[in-house]
């Protein structure tokens, strides 16, 4: 018998046992935060899973079976030329207009495609920080000076980020690109044109079912809300359109999916989610039981699902117990937080910065958050420094990029984001503070 083994056998149960019988069941603050965990997750599944993260699956899972991957290499692999490479990483984020845990599965989807670990990690800061409407809103809400702050600080950093961890990690990037080179060139079944538009209507259809309210009911953004459901359906069409003409999808069968999602949106009108699940429903089953290239589509993008989901629900869970949602408490009190950001000092503007790498905010919330901590005395340079590094990280999206990258790179990542962030924050406090 190993008893070193058996020992350790023992060390571990010792150790969930002692977990379990101190467990502090029936004291306020912990059992608000397991109710807080509860509510969280229940919130993200609700509001992330069917509208974010499942157009986002589809998507990663076009890239890997439908974008070739000298494509990529050539537009963002190690070798290629890194205005362009970074110049499409950083403009991205505009487009999106994603939360940090929605741009997962994309930025799997093109590293493992080839990608280079600077555009590829220039993309993972600027899908969630780029974000126009953010932007206006953080202008509109907190100040001229944060909005300019906060756009021209997330382009800065994703292009700076990028480069840093491509020159930390070039003697890998290096071997990357060196084996790039002896692939074989692939055979294109489609124009490019097809697989732009084929791309373009998923995006359209992911930007759209998440375009969020506005805080006016006149103008652009309020027209745009206003129609948003129209808008995502006509994309949902041409989606469906183009793969019965290019990806050679059985009409019927596109048919037999639009028929109910067409009947569930005149039935219930005020609830647009029902008709979009039975879409997503719809479009799982044809595309699942296809014996070509679509049955690669859906199998690549159940993939990523099963790769991500469970990390992101774990980390959700996580978050929500130690910090709660908007407006309510976790393990730690809020007012260790409003307190710990005052002033301008290198320790609040440090703290805001790691604390806003660790919560999870959905996209716009951290607009109202950081009000109300600056309403309690919070600095512009740490608020500042949680707009750059809270938006493009959360605990969810560490587990999932260390399972991408690796915890090496990962730790590195953040490590970037929350140093920059800090930096930026002492400088931006010193001149507005």
């Amino acid at each position: 018998m190993n008893w070193r083994a058996e020992w350790k056998k023992l060390a571990a149960i010792t150790g969930v046992f002692l977990a379990f019988f101190y467990l502090p069941v029936g004291r306020a603050r912990f059992d608000n935060a397991v109710m807080e965990a509860l509510h969280l997750a229940k919130w993200y599944a609700q509001e992330h899973v069917l509208l974010c993260l499942i157009p986002a699956f589809f998507i990663a899972g076009a890239i890997a079976v439908f974008v070739s991957q000298a494509s990529v290499m050539k537009y963002l692999g190690a070798k290629a030329n890194k205005v362009l490479a970074y110049g499409v990483a950083a403009i991205s984020g505009t487009i999106l207009a994603v939360c940090s845990c929605t741009v997962l599965p994309l930025f799997a989807g093109i590293y493992r495609m080839g990608a280079g670990l600077g555009p590829a990690t220039a993309f993972l800061y600027s899908g969630p920080a780029i974000n126009v409407l953010a932007i206006v809103l953080t202008a509109r809400v907190l100040g001229i000076e944060l909005g300019i702050a906060r756009a021209v600080g997330a382009i800065v950093f994703s292009v700076v980020i990028g480069l840093l961890m491509h020159l930390i990690f070039r003697k890998e990037e290096q071997e990357k690109a060196a084996a790039q080179m002896l692939l074989p060139d692939e055979e294109v079944s489609r124009p490019l044109w097809q697989n732009g538009l084929y791309f373009f209507s998923m995006v359209g259809i992911l930007v759209f079912a998440n375009w969020g309210k506005p805080d006016v009911t006149t103008g652009l953004w309020a027209a745009i809300y206003a129609a948003k459901w129209i808008v995502t359906a006509g994309f949902a069409a041409a989606l469906g359109v183009m793969l019965v003409l290019w990806f050679k999808i059985t009409w019927w069968k596109v048919a037999l999916t639009a028929a109910p999602v067409v009947a569930l949106a005149m039935i219930f009108p005020e609830q647009p989610l029902v008709a979009f699940t039975a879409g997503v429903i719809g479009l799982s089953a044809f595309t699942s039981t296809d014996p070509g290239e679509a049955g690669e589509w859906f199998s690549s993008s159940w993939g990523f699902a099963l790769q991500i989901l469970p990390l992101l629900l774990f980390g959700v869970l996580v978050a929500g117990a130690l910090l709660g949602r908007v407006g309510h408490e976790g393990l730690i009190p809020s007012e260790w937080v409003a307190s710990a950001v005052g002033g301008n000092s290198l320790r609040a503007n440090f703290f805001s910065s790691f604390a806003g790498a660790f919560m999870y905010f959905a996209t716009l919330t951290e607009v109202p958050i950081l009000q109300g901590l600056i309403g309690n005395g919070m600095g512009k340079g740490p608020a500042l420094a949680l707009l750059l590094s809270g938006p493009a990280l959360s605990l969810p999206n560490m587990l999932v990029i260390r399972s991408v990258l690796g915890t090496k790179k990962t730790i590195v990542f953040v490590s970037l984001v929350i140093v920059m962030a800090t930096i930026s924050g002492i400088i931006f406090g010193a001149f507005f503070g």
